[in-house]
């Protein structure tokens, strides 16, 4: 028997979920466990491989995620938000590895992936890849040596198909400067403008999210002060990014305790 770590993968027709699968068929580091898709979806049932426009590789796609997480030690997650919680459960019963990279989670659900975490190891991030992680690193350091003086603004492009604003990254990023300001998110987020709407108060950290075309992602954090601006930028330009960081975060979630943790983790940078 083979001990290469078996991991699950949902929402098998979607982008991330085909990408995620050939990053663990390419993997000699994972073996894929299972797929999974809704009930009545016209892949259920079928061979997961032709399905994606390929050979058969043996595994079918199902509609069962409980049956596929009891022989996974982890399963990686870019669904929808109700999806998710759903499968945190499972998978936390199944005490398998959950690697989440959906967004556009509420408060309630954020605790109910919270509540799973007590009883498995729960890896979430608004943003998978190395150089987003390190970017959020900076814009706290930055925030942090720089006074209000600065203003501060997050800026992010995405394809015109995302269904949520303003993107994880960029939430990741507007807490990282309140972080580094030692400020409350919630209390100085400024997410809407349009009218009238006054002059900016000082301290607000603003969002602007842009989408059109197939843009990956795109995340600038600008701090402007009079006189001169500091901009961190990141662009992706291959999804690949966020496949490759979430197998990763799925083999070292293996044997952790149970707990939330985040990329930042993984990446040895929280």
């Amino acid at each position: 028997m083979s001990d290469i770590p078996a991991i699950a993968i949902v929402g098998a027709s979607g982008r991330m979920g085909q990408m995620l699968i050939r990053e663990v068929l390419q993997s000699e580091k994972a073996a894929l466990a299972g797929v999974t898709e809704r009930a009545g979806h016209d892949w259920v049932g079928r061979d997961v491989g032709t399905c994606m426009g390929g050979a058969e590789i043996g595994v079918a796609v199902s509609d069962d995620p409980l049956e596929v997480f009891a022989k996974s030690q982890a399963v990686i997650d870019f669904t929808a938000p109700a999806a998710t919680v759903e499968h945190s459960v499972l998978a936390a019963q199944a005490r398998a590895v959950h690697v989440i990279g959906t967004t556009g989670m509420d408060v309630d659900q954020l605790v109910k992936i919270s509540a799973a975490a007590r009883h498995a190891c729960v890896v979430r991030a608004g943003n998978m890849s190395l150089g987003v992680n390190l970017l959020v690193q900076l814009t706290r350091q930055v925030a942090a040596a720089l006074d209000e003086d600065f203003d501060i603004e997050v800026i992010e492009a995405h394809h015109r198909n995302k269904v949520d604003a303003p993107s994880g990254t960029a939430l990741m990023l507007g807490q990282a400067a309140a972080d580094g300001r030692g400020a409350m998110l919630d209390e100085v987020a400024d997410r809407g403008r349009d009218g009238i709407t006054g002059a900016r108060e000082r301290g607000a950290i603003g969002f602007c999210a842009i989408r059109g075309g197939d843009v990956v992602g795109e995340h600038d954090v600008v701090f402007a002060a009079d006189g001169e601006r500091i901009v961190l930028r990141h662009l992706a330009t291959d999804r690949r990014i966020f496949s490759r960081g979430a197998l990763k975060a799925a083999l070292w979630g293996l044997g952790k305790p149970p707990g939330e943790y985040s990329m930042l983790d993984v990446l040895g940078l929280s």
